[in-house]
């Protein structure tokens, strides 16, 4: 009879056990569904586990208590009149009662399942002849020794986590302080990149004005280049006609020379009369008027020849100008390509470092 008193309560213990347990274990996979825990939550929770902890380890205090100074050595009498009571009245005993309330005023588990097991040891453990209360005591002990040793196990977890805080608060602030100076570096770069992107803007403008310059004073240059060889050809061909002129002229009143030439028709006249009679007029050639032309023709010849140096001359100056004009124009054509080519360079370069220095910040 004791044996089956035994199994019977052994069974309803392990049977409120299992439920307890089945109950926690949808909980915990439910929980398990919704969210993860992380040392941030245990952190946040952790004091009011600890309240609640506390408030149960002092209930369970309280009703070890009550049962200690209730019992003593009374414990025949109540228990014989315990036995008296039917299965119902037992069940809503003072301890049961206590017990329960507190599992759920506290939603916890553990005494929940300490509920289910006194309850079973109140009904099933007179059969056996064995002490109630004694059992119930026991119980209630075993239950605040594991609540004791889940509260040192949740303050070695808090304390950890408290830790893990401690450092990951220490490493946000590294973090923090690289983020600003790669979002230093990032602002540089940028405002580097943009005045090279205006400075390169800036010289293609000035190149473009360049090469329009240079286009029209290649236009200038062919324009008066081919005026010069308008105006030395008119001259060089006025020179040579005025030059055979004179050659023919001076051929024609070579005779006594030049100053032959300039004699007067009327001292020439006055001198045949005196070396011999008249004679018939005749054809003779007119020399001073000869010296008259062939002296106007000196003149123009002279001034042919001045103004084609000065065209040559003009023509050699415009010349010189021009080449010097164009190999500056190339020299600083070349300089501001090669400063185009270096700052596109360096704004590439700078553009690819701003986006591995924003990799590096986001992550």
């Amino acid at each position: 009879k004791a044996a089956k008193a035994a199994a019977e309560e052994a069974k309803a213990v392990a049977s409120g056990d299992l439920e307890v347990a089945s109950k926690e274990l949808a909980n915990s996979k439910e929980a398990l569904e919704t969210g993860k825990t992380s040392c941030m939550t245990v952190a946040s929770d952790h004091e009011a586990t600890v309240t609640s902890r506390s408030e149960e380890l002092a209930a369970l205090n309280k009703a070890k208590e009550v049962l200690k100074e209730t019992s003593g050595g009374a414990v025949s009498q109540s228990y014989s009149f315990l036995q008296m009571e039917s299965r119902t009245d037992l069940k809503r005993s003072e301890v049961v009662t206590l017990v329960k309330k507190l599992a759920k005023i506290s939603h916890s588990t553990a005494l929940a399942q300490l509920a289910s097991r006194i309850a079973a040891v109140v009904k099933f453990g007179a059969a056996g002849g064995a002490d109630v209360f004694e059992k119930i005591r026991g119980l209630i002990t075993d239950m605040i020794a594991k609540l004791e040793k889940e509260m040192h196990e949740e303050a070695g977890e808090k304390a950890y986590c408290d830790e893990q805080m401690s450092k990951t608060g220490t490493k946000k602030a590294e973090l923090d302080d690289d983020v600003a100076k790669l979002t230093t570096k990032i602002d540089q770069a940028t405002a580097k990149s943009a005045q090279l992107t205006e400075d390169v803007q800036e010289i293609e403008n000035e190149l473009a004005a360049l090469a329009k310059a240079s286009a029209e004073m290649d236009k200038l240059r062919m324009a008066t280049h081919a005026d010069y060889e308008m105006a030395k050809a008119d001259l060089e061909l006025g020179l040579s006609g005025v030059r055979k002129a004179l050659q023919v002229l001076r051929e024609y009143y070579g005779g006594e020379g030049t100053a032959a030439l300039v004699q007067s028709d009327a001292q020439f006249a006055s001198m045949m009369q005196q070396q011999q009679p008249a004679m018939p007029e005749h054809h003779s050639n007119a020399g001073g008027a000869g010296g008259s032309i062939v002296g106007m023709l000196e003149v123009v010849e002279s001034d042919f020849a001045t103004n084609l140096a000065k065209e040559e001359s003009e023509e050699a100056d415009a010349q010189s100008v021009y080449e010097k004009m164009t190999e500056e124009n190339k020299i600083t054509k070349v300089s501001k390509e090669k400063d185009v080519e270096y700052k596109t360079k360096e704004s590439k370069s700078l553009a690819q470092t701003i986006a591995e220095l924003s990799g590096d910040r986001d992550t």
